[in-house]
């Protein structure tokens, strides 16, 4: 079943025979194969003699000149937003070309046919390696862990080990009439929502109140029980950039042990921080040296400085990973264990992963990692010298800051901004918290590798600029119906 609902046949025929009425009362759209293409523009294609335009929503009868089927895609994306200027996404929007390079050599290879590419899958491991060493592993030689597809599918292995592990604590099977439970503060990304709804676990969230914006350790432990499957933490939360008291969550464990037996593990949701805070925080403890953190996860595609396409999961020993788990194939050539949702995917990103650890190093990731904080902090500051702002959080965490208009700014709000914004190209998100803050409505800046602060400067002069026609205005001209504005966690 297709999630995209296709246009063509939807419609009906004007009279004219010209376009297409949508049912649904959208505008019309032409028939694009009456409309020939100018010959200056794009060469008729020698196999099929074609000088139209291709039906948009169906196959043509033949074949393409691929210089005129690239220059028709390459038009239509020109309409997309510049990722450059796009601080609404964490991920990665520019890379050295050296990396692009051998990116381009490992597309056609499966990551998952090991036997195949062996070399790329070495690279794999070396990935793991590093990181368990990274997030200071007991012994990063046995830790286990895999790539992924990017941090969604790195949560969805370490919850599915996390409910395996509470069914064996049960002798192997499900408690009979027992529903497992996941323990998480209300600012989680929604793949643990997904997660939760997809493997049948009850969620358990924490609610925000006042002016704290994520989990609180006291009010977690309080919600676990002997079906707690474990508690998320978040290192670097994607409503505000501020970190989760993943040590403070893991005491208030310890004393539930204490008193209940009841020995929930953590799972770290480092999907930004865990690349973050091992090179500019080196003392703040939030990874295995947590006797009970059991796993993490980052996206390498966020602050790991990789194109998208790429997240990892880690354990702190084979242990925390149940053996039953994992899956071994051999109809690619040799004995391949997996344990991924997915099955096929390129082994480009594993390699520019590889390529970014052996480029930067650790004294190269603290200098991208620290110049992207400093230009955090310092935007957030200007943008709290305007007058107009209060600052939720100020870019020294996460290079991430969230803010909010003052109480007695009446004349305009945050989508207002939102949406002035987008009109110079900036895509700056502007949403409402969740329970018990849902009165609470900020802008979020992302900055990342390649936003520098030429661009930061830039932004800046943008917004000066539109904040006199804001102030004029003589109230704010409503929210959109979604309550969001170019906001995708």
């Amino acid at each position: 079943m297709s999630l995209h609902k296709g246009r063509t046949g939807t419609g009906t025929r004007t009279a004219a025979g010209s376009g297409t009425r949508e049912a649904d009362g959208a505008r019309p759209r032409r028939e694009s194969a009456a409309v020939s293409v100018n010959p200056f523009y794009g060469e008729a294609d020698p196999v099929s003699g074609v000088t139209t335009e291709p039906p948009v929503h169906r196959l043509a009868a033949e074949p393409m000149a691929p210089d005129a089927a690239r220059q028709l895609v390459h038009d239509e994306l020109m309409l997309d937003g510049n990722s450059r200027l796009n601080l609404a996404t964490f991920v990665t929007t520019w890379m050295e070309p050296q990396a692009a390079e051998l990116m381009a050599l490992c597309r056609d290879k499966n990551m998952v046919d090991k036997d195949e590419y062996p070399r790329t899958a070495e690279l794999e491991r070396r990935c793991v390696a590093m990181l368990a060493d990274l997030w200071n592993a007991p012994d990063p030689s046995s830790a286990v862990g895999c790539s992924t597809t990017g941090s969604s599918e790195a949560c969805m292995l370490a919850g599915m080990a996390l409910k395996r592990r509470w069914a064996l604590r049960a002798g192997g099977r499900y408690p009979a009439k027992a529903r497992p439970n996941l323990v998480m503060g209300a600012n989680v990304q929604v793949c643990w929502e997904k997660f939760c709804n997809f493997w049948e676990v009850e969620a358990r969230q924490v609610p925000m109140e006042g002016e704290r914006f994520h989990i609180d350790p006291h009010a977690a432990a309080e919600l676990c029980d002997e079906n707690t499957i474990g508690v998320v933490a978040v290192l670097g939360s994607t409503f505000d950039g501020s970190y989760e008291p993943v040590a403070e969550v893991c005491a208030a464990l310890d004393s539930l042990q204490e008193r209940t037996g009841h020995d929930i593990p953590v799972h770290v949701d480092g999907a930004s921080g865990g690349m973050i805070a091992p090179f500019l925080d080196p003392d703040l403890v939030w990874d295995f040296r947590l006797p009970r953190v059991a796993s993490i996860n980052t996206s390498g595609h966020k602050y790991g400085l990789v194109y998208p396409g790429v997240g990892w999961a880690l354990w702190r020993s084979p242990d925390m990973l149940p053996e039953e788990l994992v899956f071994r194939v051999n109809y690619l050539g040799g004995d391949m264990p997996t344990f991924a949702l997915n099955f096929s995917r390129p082994g480009a990103q594993v390699a520019a992963q590889y390529y970014t650890f052996l480029r930067l190093g650790r004294g190269g990731f603290h200098a991208v990692q620290h110049a992207a904080r400093e230009v955090a902090r310092s935007l957030a500051a200007r943008i709290g010298e305007t007058g107009d702002f209060r600052l939720l959080t100020h870019g020294d965490q996460l290079p991430v800051f969230a803010c909010t208009t003052l109480s007695d700014v009446t004349a305009f709000d945050v989508f207002d901004v939102s949406r002035r914004m987008r009109e110079r190209g900036w895509l700056v998100p502007a949403y409402t918290f969740p329970a018990n803050r849902q009165d609470l409505s900020v802008l979020r800046v992302v900055c990342r590798n390649g936003f520098t602060a030429d661009l930061a400067d830039l932004f800046m002069d943008d917004l000066m600029s539109l904040l006199p026609e804001l102030r004029g205005q003589s109230r704010p001209l409503g929210r959109p119906a979604s309550l969001a504005t170019a906001f995708h966690h």
